[in-house]
């Protein structure tokens, strides 16, 4: 199953490292039952996009606690998704429609694609980071803040570029 696995700058920075992405509490998202249910029409790629842009949501989640903590004030301000194939998934129906749980770490031979922010998001970016749990519980002008990173599209990336893109950011 394709999964989207929502990370942040240092996580691929640890994933070039290691080899391997440790995704945060095993949360990812996928084309769920639950997902396609909750849109009345879509064929399956839109509605793999939808997932990635759950996935994207929850990078600002990730970013928002990191910069909350300012305990990595050199973390770029940009959603991170990587895209991967994995078999052992599990649903997750208390979560977002397209939640799911894997188990483990993410080895770089199952990773399709990752998805980044390009350099023009990042203001908006890190307003949105800033606002997000505020736009989750219903603050329009968070919300709209969100919407503001979300007007930006990520930038497909090829796992054998994933090194390149870190040592440029650095």
């Amino acid at each position: 199953m394709r999964v989207y696995v929502p990370a942040t700058w240092p996580m691929l920075r640890t994933m070039v490292k290691n080899g391997v992405l440790e995704p945060i509490g095993g949360t990812a998202f996928a084309l769920t039952p639950k997902l396609r249910e909750s849109y009345t029409s879509g064929d399956d790629e839109e509605l793999e996009y939808a997932a990635m842009n759950e996935a994207a949501r929850a990078s600002l989640r990730l970013l928002s606690v990191e910069f909350g903590l300012g305990e990595d004030a050199t973390t770029p301000a940009r959603r991170v998704v990587v895209a991967a194939d994995l078999d052992d998934v599990a649903l997750r129906p208390d979560l977002d429609d397209g939640a799911v749980r894997i188990s483990g770490g993410v080895p770089m031979e199952k990773i399709a694609s990752v998805h980044v922010d390009a350099e023009d998001a990042v203001h908006a970016v890190r307003q949105a980071a800033a606002a997000v749990d505020s736009a989750d519980m219903g603050d329009l002008d968070a919300e709209f803040l969100v919407g503001e990173a979300e007007d930006h599209e990520l930038a497909w990336y090829d796992p054998s570029e994933v090194a390149l893109l870190v040592d440029m950011a650095l």
